[in-house]
């Protein structure tokens, strides 16, 4: 079993036929102050196998600021059912959508284990808006 990759994403679903579609792939976050929340960030999840692995596995993922402390963390299993005849390998797309703290800025990762072998990192970096300096016809301080 292994990732095929792993991107964050605005939005994400798999239909009826087991299709996954992917709209706004990103790898940073502008927040107005910290600490902040990122609403239904969503974490897309590609594994592939061999028809040998067909039944549940065991998915863990973990958010981690640049100190590896952990800022949420997550279990679940995935299941991949028996194939089509002649069909050797087995896919299957798991979207994990969550609310995301992040306390401070800097550089964050989301580590992804499978089977209890670590996977993949995908990182994301957080960061201020500056704010905007007062210019002409702008407020004036006084």
């Amino acid at each position: 079993m292994h990732l095929d990759f792993a991107v964050i994403a605005d939005y994400a679903l798999v239909d009826q036929a087991g299709k996954l579609s992917v709209l706004g792939i990103f790898q940073h976050i502008w927040v107005q102050q910290f600490p902040a929340m990122h609403p239904r960030l969503h974490l897309v999840l590609r594994l592939k196998g061999k028809r040998t692995e067909v039944g549940e596995h065991a998915v863990q993922i973990r958010l981690q600021d640049e100190q590896d402390a952990e800022i949420l963390g997550g279990s679940g299993n995935v299941t991949f059912a028996e194939p089509p005849a002649g069909v050797t390998e087995i896919e299957a797309g798991a979207i994990l959508v969550f609310d995301v703290p992040f306390p401070h800025p800097g550089m964050y990762q989301f580590v992804i284990t499978i089977d209890g072998e670590k996977q993949a990192s995908v990182p994301v970096t957080v960061s201020q808006l500056p704010t905007p300096a007062p210019g002409p016809g702008g407020p004036a301080l006084h």
